[in-house]
């Protein structure tokens, strides 16, 4: 990922972390035995090197053949967070699918590479209505076709009208990371955290540092910097909307 990770790539970072994880713990003990929770990672390091004792477990449980990965959202930073955690864990770029608007605008969902992919990334910045990705229903249609088993929704728009993902519809939490759909099998489940930066908080920590800093460092010249003269002003046009006392 690299020291200079902002805020967004370590949100798909840690995303695809997870969703690798759950992959090969999938392959390991079924839908038996829940994924178990994870707490905070002193380092990056550490993280990576448990992903790919992980994901060597999971590949040499699935025959030698490593997870095919779709991440919809690519070319943004978290995407690119994601791509980077496959890439370190020792996917092949082969086994990457990436995805971006040129994709997904070619043609309407859902999208029959979402079915036929092992893990689905979504790292989309979701603000108007579009087709959806994937559904329960179009996942049935043709059980045969499935190798889908996990999905990470990055995005986690679990309570937006638009979610192109309607069954991750719930939250799920570090102490139990994973919802598992009922009427599949193999397992399907999903991870939906809102906060996955606290995953890594020293790197979260130092890239909310870098982003902040340069700003901090203008506050003696508030009245004249653009940054702090938006804040003031988007701080009065709020003001003005509450009621009257």
């Amino acid at each position: 990922m690299g020291g200079s990770a902002d805020l967004k790539t370590i949100v798909g970072y840690a995303g695809a972390a997870l969703a690798l994880e759950n992959w090969a713990w999938q392959l390991q003990h079924g839908a038996e035995i829940l994924f178990p929770g994870k707490k905070p990672y002193n380092t990056e390091s550490d993280l990576l090197k448990e992903v790919k004792s992980d994901v060597d477990a999971g590949i040499a449980k699935n025959n030698g053949k490593p997870p095919r990965i779709l991440i919809i959202g690519a070319l943004g930073r978290c995407g690119r967070g994601a791509i980077d955690l496959c890439v370190a864990a020792g996917i092949p770029e082969s086994n990457i699918l990436k995805w971006d608007l040129a994709e997904t605008s070619a043609k309407d969902g859902p999208y029959p590479e979402i079915r036929e992919s092992d893990i689905f990334i979504n790292c989309i910045y979701l603000d108007k209505p579009i087709p959806k990705f994937v559904t329960e229903d179009f996942l049935k249609e043709d059980p045969g076709s499935r190798k889908l088993t996990v999905v990470c929704d990055v995005s986690c728009d679990t309570t937006n009208p638009h979610n192109p993902i309607p069954f991750c519809n719930q939250p799920t939490y570090f102490d139990k990371p994973t919802i598992t759909l009922p009427g599949f099998s193999p397992p399907l489940s999903y991870i939906t955290i809102d906060h996955l930066p606290s995953l890594l908080p020293r790197e979260a920590s130092e890239a909310f540092s870098n982003a902040l800093l340069p700003s901090l460092l203008e506050l003696p010249n508030a009245s004249t910097a653009p940054v702090w003269q938006k804040a003031r002003k988007l701080f009065q046009e709020k003001v003005a909307t509450l009621p009257s006392t």
